[in-house]
């Protein structure tokens, strides 16, 4: 799908994703069907295809008796095979062109999602439906332009010579995104040489700029994830007197060194007086509250994602932002892009994804919660004949039904087990909704217990409440299961904003200890009162910038300053020794928590 110039080309370019989004969903069973044929008619050669007993069939029922559901430590070593330089039709008949790293945060391990060159067509195309979706709910949204914070990282080479990079990375850098044609849509207040460098102190301050320049066309603002969007925001706080000061006199400064940014920026830059006074006299006043509509008055949303463990981040969004509506457009990931929000203004509580049916080929597998406890999601390594069979089509899910997600891709990856928990919450035509409810394998676990991150999420906003009336508040947090001594205990690494630290008694952080802990499920409350399998919860209060340390920690290790989050659990021993070495002060919660003894039973499941 290719965007046409001119307004008359905007809303028939518009008019025409409009109706493939319709399109697709109507016939979904169809197209799913013809996705899964073409991917096993293409690759019907492939030895991984031939090594599992397809024999060159396309049909659901032959590929979903013979191949097996698999994790990513299943496919590692034909994976290993193809970075080390063996180029034959391993995973699929078409070259593989590059291995796209996911984040791995939280165990320190990236993964190498191996990708061929047409999956960027069907990333621009997944990106191509988002503004004629927008434009239903924000009219005029092509009369102005998106400043966007956009990152690239650098890219490593494996011994056969193949890129290994972000996902981001990857598409920012290809032709799709660099030689996009322009339309009012796609207008960036940041040129692409700013996007495009790697030095991330210079392409901030660059974007800043000319988003700064440009403020009155500004119609939206955004970045990939909620965390990425507020770093630009403290940016600003720290460095606004610089921007001013390029702003006044036209020129920049002189850190930014990378000729191309430089070049690029002084074609938008000019000399202006009366914006730099008006940023500086805003920027100097004691509250930032609603800066973004200060400083960009005419923006109408944020587009930032806010679900799942982002979701903490919406009391600061909405603050900076006078609460202007936050809008989460896609879900994708290294994987596979999946699909997009088509009613983009829901509340971050009740954002939901249809999955595009041409995007890949798409299976889910019920999660059973033990005794309907959220925090216990079983998750069985690998499955047995009957537990594949249980595996569902797209079209055949049900309203409410929790899922993890499993795809085929066409660049390789067959039954693959994602490691997203959704939920159905209703259907565009044939094609169901998700909630994104949680990654699967973040979860805090000392004993029988298991945490996954939306109960721990919870608990942490519940206790976090107990500082609001001394003026402080929870800006950032990690955990740790610590099992160095018994019985182990969760730990919890909270950095606060305060006014000052000493009007907070330690009994007030006591008390935020016990209220996580009221807060989680009933197999963790017995293991404190019951078995006494697990200590009383911690806190460590670290020092303010701490969560920023971790963040470049992770960027050095390779992580994409795109596709970066604070993992929510640690288990990493270079990370938990950086958050050990900024701890301030320690708290631990001062009573066990209330448990009936009639939930006894549970702590013999495994």
């Amino acid at each position: 799908m290719h965007c046409i110039d001119g307004v008359g080309g905007i809303m028939e370019g518009r008019n025409k994703a409009l109706k493939f989004i319709e399109d697709v969903t109507i016939n979904a069973e169809e197209v799913q069907k013809r996705v899964l044929s073409e991917i096993l008619s293409r690759s019907a050669n492939a030895e991984y295809l031939q090594r599992n007993g397809l024999n060159g069939c396309t049909d659901r029922e032959t590929f979903k008796k013979v191949m097996p559901v698999v994790s990513y430590e299943d496919l590692k070593p034909d994976i290993e095979r193809i970075a080390n330089g063996d180029t034959s039709a391993i995973l699929c008949s078409q070259p593989i062109s590059e291995f796209l790293t996911s984040s791995g945060t939280s165990a320190g391990e990236r993964k190498l999602m191996p990708t061929i060159e047409e999956e960027l067509g069907r990333r621009s195309l997944l990106y191509s439906l988002l503004m004629p979706v927008m434009s239903q709910f924000v009219p005029g949204s092509d009369k102005g332009k998106g400043m966007y914070f956009l990152f690239i990282k650098s890219e490593a080479k494996t011994q056969g010579g193949l890129v290994a990079r972000p996902v981001l990375t990857s598409y920012y850098k290809s032709s799709h995104f660099k030689d996009r044609r322009s339309d009012l849509y796609n207008n960036y207040t940041s040129p692409n040489e700013t996007i495009l460098c790697l030095d991330s102190y210079q392409s901030m301050y660059s974007q800043l700029l000319c988003g700064l320049c440009q403020s009155k066309e500004v119609l939206r603002v955004g970045a990939v994830f909620a965390s990425g969007f507020i770093r630009a925001i403290q940016f600003l706080e720290k460095h606004w007197s610089l921007l001013c000061s390029d702003i006044r006199t036209g020129t920049v400064d002189s850190k930014i060194t990378d000729a191309s940014v430089r070049e690029a920026v002084l074609k938008i830059l000019k000399p202006n007086y009366k914006l730099a006074d008006f940023i500086e006299a805003e920027c100097s006043k004691g509250s930032w509250k609603g800066i973004i509509t200060r400083l960009w008055p005419n923006t109408k949303y944020i587009d930032v994602i806010v679900t799942g463990t982002m979701s903490q981040y919406i009391p600061t969004l909405d603050y900076y932002s006078n609460s202007l509506p936050l809008v989460c457009t896609m879900y994708a990931s290294s994987e596979c892009y999946f699909g997009i929000n088509l009613n983009p203004l829901s509340k971050p509580s009740k954002v939901s994804y249809t999955l595009i049916p041409t995007m890949a080929y798409f299976e889910f597998l019920p999660v059973n919660r033990k005794n309907g406890l959220t925090g216990s999601i079983s998750e069985p390594a690998s499955l047995n004949d009957n537990e594949k069979q249980e595996l569902v089509d797209l079209v055949n899910v049900k309203l409410g039904q929790d899922y993890e997600l499993v795809v085929t891709t066409y660049a390789g990856l067959y039954r693959y087990r994602v490691g997203d928990i959704l939920r159905v919450a209703g259907f565009k035509n044939k094609a169901p909704q998700f909630n994104f409810i949680c990654r699967k394998n973040v979860v805090l676990s000392i004993d029988s217990d298991k945490t996954d991150e939306v109960e721990l999420q919870n608990a942490v906003q519940n206790a976090a409440n107990q500082l609001l009336p001394f003026e402080a508040s929870l800006t950032e947090y990690t955990s740790y299961a610590d099992t160095s001594s018994i019985p182990g205990h969760y730990v919890l690494y909270w950095e606060i904003k305060v006014n000052d630290a000493t009007l907070i008694p330690p009994s007030v952080f006591e008390d935020c200890c016990f209220a996580v802990e009221e807060s989680l499920n009933s197999v963790y409350r017995q293991g404190r009162v019951w078995d006494k399998s697990i200590g009383p919860l911690e806190i460590k209060i670290v020092e303010n910038g701490t969560f920023d340390k971790l963040m470049d920690f992770a960027l050095n290790q390779g992580a994409s300053i795109n596709q970066y989050k604070t993992p929510r659990c640690v288990k990493y021993v270079p990370i938990v020794e950086l958050l050990n070495s900024r701890v301030i002060s320690s708290y631990f919660s001062p009573k066990c928590p209330r448990w009936t003894q009639g939930h006894k039973q549970w702590s013999t499941q495994n």
